[in-house]
């Protein structure tokens, strides 16, 4: 399968990386030639330099075979001309577009058939999106949904004084009271498919799969308490945090965001009229004492700034702030930001890149494609939700008789409705929804990919 990238950027560049490793024949455009001979000599691709909204520069890459073109540069303009243009010299193919300012979201909407869009991204309205529904319910770090919200897979971070600090796998659900399966666990930067016998150890950082309902019960029993977020501190006002003030706001809580460009305050005071907009520096700590850092339920730093975050986000944790949520837009910082108080970390172009590579799969698997995808785990697993349905081997067949690939996990079964950590005595019908988590290099297409042959 063809695929034409417009755009190696952040989202760019983790596309490459990912759809490279599963195989795809990719061809990558930008404008930028150090950035393109960088992505060359690291990935196996073909790089066209040019502007990718150009006809010509559009038939040196390819675009007459091409079955996808996924434009992601910084300019939403460029963008959408290149999927026109695309789509003009080759009716078949098929164009996804990020789309980040929010005054072109109904338009892109009531105009998608005009600008012959598959799929529009937008990375920091999909941030706030996930930012809110982390504030609603507090106490993980990070939770991922699946069968129209019945499951979840969920982060939680042991400390020294956690019930399950030193527990063995096998006794968690008498602990929890409930029943749940912990899929993966990360310790010391490493991946790890538990068993029964896995000892849990202090910082390791768990992945829980329950249905939605048991998610209250772990956090009760665990004594993890929850509290309904009133008062929200936003440091940065890009996009991102416009999208979640927007969204706070609305939800009726007390929204103050800090943000250091005069000019763009003075465009969000009169976008947010409802929300504090505070002038000022947030590395300067009397700046965030004087806004009331300590007294509010929640802090939220989305600076451009990784580093800046960071220290934002530890500030907050001394303060005692209850939830911290950093942005982080590189993956390095991701990786060693297990042993830092940033409480959950939130990648937009990872969520963008999840949802595009979602859409890539169904294309090449018309039917039996993933309904969704997640990246867990730092991105050294994966969560798929699938259907089985007619064409779905071993159905009725008790899990214990199966043999499965290895680093693939049935996380749970859910049908007409209710959902189920599954035992070995648990089968799937026509119908059901499964989820799959699966570790190493391993990459599910379709349902069928988990079983050996």
């Amino acid at each position: 399968m063809k695929i034409i990238i417009a755009g190696d950027g952040k989202v760019g560049q983790t596309l490459t990386k990912q759809l490279s490793a599963e195989g795809y024949d990719l061809t990558l455009i930008d404008a930028n030639p150090k950035v393109l001979e960088a992505s060359e000599e690291m990935y196996d691709i073909m790089a066209v330099q040019g502007n990718c909204a150009s006809m010509e520069v559009l038939e040196q890459a390819g675009i007459e075979d091409a079955e996808l073109v996924i434009a992601a540069t910084s300019a939403d303009e460029i963008n959408l001309l290149c999927c026109l243009t695309a789509h003009g010299m080759n009716r078949n193919v098929h164009t996804i577009a990020r789309i980040r300012n929010p005054e072109y979201s109904d338009q892109i909407y009531k105009m998608r058939d005009t600008f012959t869009l598959s799929m529009t991204v937008n990375p920091e309205r999909q941030a706030a999106v996930e930012i809110g529904r982390l504030l609603k319910y507090p106490g993980f770090l990070k939770r991922d949904t699946f069968a129209k919200g019945r499951v979840e897979i969920v982060e939680l971070r042991v400390d020294r004084d956690s019930k399950l600090c030193d527990q063995s796998l096998s006794a968690i659900n008498s602990i929890v009271g409930c029943r749940i399966l912990v899929c993966t666990v990360l310790r010391e930067g490493e991946a790890v498919a538990p068993d029964g016998n896995f000892i849990i150890k202090e910082k390791d950082r768990l992945f829980v799969t329950a249905p939605a309902e048991n998610m209250t019960t772990l956090l009760k029993n665990l004594g993890i308490i929850t509290h309904k977020v009133k008062r929200v501190m936003i440091c940065g006002g890009g996009r991102v945090g416009y999208y979640l003030a927007k969204d706070l706001y609305n939800k009726g809580m007390q929204v103050r965001l800090i943000e250091n460009d005069y000019e763009k305050c003075r465009f969000l005071a009169q976008v947010l009229p409802g929300v504090s907009i505070i002038h000022g520096d947030i590395s300067d700590e009397r700046v965030l004492q004087s806004e009331g850092i300590e007294s509010c339920d929640a802090i939220v730093t989305l600076t451009g700034m990784d580093e800046l975050n960071i220290i934002t986000s530890i500030y907050g944790t001394n303060c005692g702030v209850p939830q911290v949520i950093t942005k982080l837009g590189r993956n390095e910082n991701m990786l060693f930001r297990q042993n830092l108080p940033i409480g959950s970390t939130i990648s937009p172009k990872q969520l963008c890149c999840n949802s595009i590579v979602r859409y890539v799969r169904a294309l090449k698997n018309q039917t039996g494609a993933a309904l969704s995808v997640h990246k867990i785990a730092d991105g050294f697993a994966e969560a798929l939700e699938f259907r089985v349905d007619g064409t779905t081997r071993h159905i009725g067949e008790p899990l214990k008789k199966l043999n499965l690939k290895k680093n693939v996990l049935l996380a749970c079964i859910t049908r007409t409705g209710i959902s189920e950590i599954p035992s070995g005595d648990s089968y799937f019908q026509e119908g059901d929804t499964v989820i799959i988590v699966t570790s190493g290099d391993t990459v599910i297409y379709r349902l069928n990919d988990i079983f050996e042959v």
